[in-house]
């Protein structure tokens, strides 16, 4: 099942690339925004901190994907995500359910200038 989210503009969170594998919230983050993404931050809703780009000093371009992985005892379910992209705009998303998701595939409508998110 699909879920269409529109943000105009979208801010996301991040945890550290070094969580250990295997957290019931894993993802995989698709980009077909047709730019390249050059940070990636996922956070715990109800955190008011993005903490650390997911990326690290990689870029994700379009086309491609990132598996972003959380450590076997994060407990929370609902968590926001923010992307950069390399002209520094940004995306955001609030309360994605990562323990039901598995996929987020991001595009932008040029005709529109919004930025939308389908996940499963």
């Amino acid at each position: 099942m699909f879920v269409r989210l529109v943000a105009a503009a979208v801010v996301m969170a991040g945890f550290s690339t070094a969580a250990l594998a295997g957290g019931k919230q894993d993802f995989t983050l698709v980009n077909k925004t047709g730019y390249a993404i050059e940070e990636v931050y996922v956070s715990p809703s109800a955190s008011d901190d993005w903490q650390e780009d997911v990326l690290g000093q990689d870029v994700l371009d379009n086309g491609k994907k990132v598996h972003i992985k959380f450590s076997r005892g994060t407990q929370s379910c609902k968590w926001d995500l923010k992307v950069v992209y390399t002209d520094k705009e940004t995306a955001e998303w609030e309360k994605f359910d990562l323990c039901t998701t598995s996929t987020i595939t991001i595009h932008y409508d040029r005709a529109s200038g919004e930025t939308s998110a389908e996940y499963e």
